[in-house]
């Protein structure tokens, strides 16, 4: 039977090294809870004695420096990476689970930390709390990580004390964010690259091969008038070429005026509505939005945040602002009395079947367990769009890259036909 060297940490948060045989590593992991053991690593010894020369467990590694770029304030751009802030939290709650103090789960994810950004982050909220701060005082020092919704998490679960319940809750909600994000950003890749390489080609044609086509023409055809399709073609290239200048300080122009209205109120509301109007591309995109509007909700709920400050988060998480004028809307009105379901249905925004469910939920004292069904429900919405849009717009994209080489190919070609007349 194979001997597998381990890395583990008892319920006192002391690391033990040792050696146990098993058919494999998910077995020797259950062997080492059985004990009360938490496994940080667990490595076949003929890797290990390869690797080590025979001695134990690979030792951590040093956090990297952090980069000149990680260290820019870009607005818009997290230090730390999404996804590892939720393996943060997926290991924070196991450790917690596993019995250890919060601080010295803290320090060993600390000393394992390879982003030195984050490491310094870490370190930081380990000195806070030996100065005797609480775990959400110590969040709040670092608003540029950990965002509202998860400082008011950790504050419900510090007062209810469930911590790691609502750890575990949040590196679930992290996790389905980002496969959701994921999913988006695949759907959009593919017809962004196809539009990409279209415009390189027709840009590639229009400036290198079209004007060798002129010169040939002017000297065979002898003056005579080329067809209106040729001559089009012509002029395009000839306007790129002769007066790129111009075109390209018009298209400057056009994108920075676009630019500077969609930085206004007004016209970040009309981008972010029509965003959603889109077809195709508008309903996946709503689809999302309602999926981590309820995934944002029910978590907040269940963690013990009340109605009206998970309203307030939620409304800065869904990412469209005109969905978050109106959980701004819906937000007043349950300040006021109202139910959450009636404002809802109010903003035309929402599927009859949300508000639906949202109403029994409020009806039957439910809300976050529906909630996180409507959450699961437009997951499942996103997946099958994402699938649909992907088998239409593939042939479709094709079809279009194709047609526009195929334009130019026979703009081209039609003058030979006429000069293969007139010379027969």
């Amino acid at each position: 039977m194979p001997h597998f060297n381990y890395t583990a940490i008892d319920h006192n948060g002391m690391t033990r090294v040792g050696q146990l045989e098993g058919n494999d590593v998910k077995l020797v992991a259950r062997l080492l809870r059985a004990q009360g053991l938490f496994p940080t690593k667990v490595t076949l010894v003929e890797v290990a004695v390869a690797e080590h020369l025979g001695f134990g467990v690979t030792p951590p590694k040093a956090p990297l420096p952090p980069t000149w770029w990680q260290e820019l304030p870009i607005p818009g751009r997290a230090p730390v990476p999404p996804k590892t802030l939720a393996i943060f939290t997926r290991q924070l709650a196991s450790l917690l689970r596993a019995g250890l103090p919060l601080l010295r789960s803290l320090e060993v994810l600390a000393r394992q930390e390879r982003n030195g950004y984050f490491h310094r982050t870490l370190t930081a909220l380990v000195v806070t709390l030996q100065s005797g701060g609480a775990f959400s005082e110590a969040l709040a020092q670092h608003p540029q990580i950990f965002d509202r919704l998860y400082l008011n998490m950790i504050k419900a679960g510090e007062a209810g004390a469930t911590l790691a319940v609502v750890l575990d809750r949040l590196a679930q909600f992290r996790e389905k964010s980002l496969r959701l994000k994921g999913q988006l950003s695949a759907a959009l890749m593919y017809p962004l690259l196809v539009l990409t390489v279209a415009g390189l080609i027709l840009g590639g044609l229009l400036i290198f091969v079209v004007p060798k086509f002129q010169q040939i023409f002017a000297e065979l055809l002898k003056g005579a008038p080329l067809p209106a399709l040729t001559q089009l073609i012509l002029t395009i290239s000839q306007l790129f070429r002769v007066h790129y200048f111009p075109v390209l300080g018009l298209g400057f122009a056009v994108s920075l005026a676009g630019f500077l209205y969609w930085r206004t109120p007004h016209g970040t509301r009309q981008l972010a509505r029509g965003m959603i109007k889109l077809p195709l591309f508008g309903e996946l995109l709503l689809k999302s939005i309602v999926a981590r509007f309820a995934r944002t909700l029910a978590t907040l709920l269940s963690s013990g945040v009340p109605i009206l400050s998970a309203l307030l988060i939620t409304r800065d998480t869904v990412g469209n602002v005109w969905v978050s004028a109106a959980i701004t809307t819906v937000h007043d009105r349950v300040k006021a009395g109202a139910t959450v379901a009636q404002p809802l249905v109010a903003t035309g925004i929402f599927p009859p079947m949300v508000t639906s469910m949202i109403e029994v939920g409020e009806e039957t004292g439910r809300l976050p367990e529906m909630l996180e069904q409507i959450g699961a429900i437009y997951e499942a919405e996103v997946d099958h769009t994402v699938a649909g849009l992907s088998s239409l717009l593939e042939p479709f994209l094709i079809l279009f890259l194709a047609l526009i080489v195929g334009t130019i190919v026979v703009a081209l070609f039609l003058p030979i036909v006429r000069i293969v007349q007139l010379l027969t």
